[in-house]
């Protein structure tokens, strides 16, 4: 999501605070890709500089150790 301030900040659905704040949206959304898919996977919204959703994505679960085969 754009901060009002400059940059763009990764915030969690419903979450009252941003989790990461970054100068280039990039940046923001390759942070946002590794929290959703740490977190079990889900829908990653971006958003434009207006704040509406430009663009959506389906992050798989990410790295489980417990599914290395060993």
């Amino acid at each position: 999501m754009p901060n009002p301030n400059g940059g763009w900040d990764v915030v969690k659905p419903g979450g009252a605070r941003a989790s990461s704040h970054h100068h280039r949206q990039s940046d923001a959304i390759d942070r946002a890709r590794d929290i959703v898919g740490n977190a079990g996977g889900g829908e990653l919204n971006i958003h434009g500089r207006n704040g509406a959703i430009r663009a959506k994505d389906t992050i798989p679960k990410g790295n489980d150790p417990r599914n290395v085969h060993g």
